[in-house]
């Protein structure tokens, strides 16, 4: 029995997951680049250090559930949270 079509059945999962992944992300961005707009307009700091502190112990703890490693949620958020910061550095400066 060859394995070629399992792999490429389980390719095709993993690139329809990879879409998923991308087409939520785009769809987060577009809510922080709105909260990005309501900061800028009300002089709130781009940073909110006590919120970050929050998610990161909320998706540390949602990792443990779904039996993913704690660190690696915790770093692909705070990836997540310093593209977000700099977008709402760049709306505070008017350039989007």
């Amino acid at each position: 029995m060859s394995a070629i079509p399992e792999l490429e059945r389980l390719r095709a999962s993993i690139d329809n997951m990879d879409a998923i992944l991308l087409h939520t992300l785009a769809e987060r961005f577009k809510l922080t680049q709105q909260v990005g707009v309501l900061k800028a307009e009300h002089d709130l700091p781009p940073a909110d250090k006590a919120r970050e502190a929050r998610q990161i112990e909320r998706l540390r703890q949602l990792s443990v559930e779904s039996g993913l490693d704690p660190a690696f949620a915790e770093k692909f958020l705070n990836f997540i949270v310093a593209e977000v910061i700099r977008h709402h550095e760049k709306i505070r400066e008017g350039q989007e």
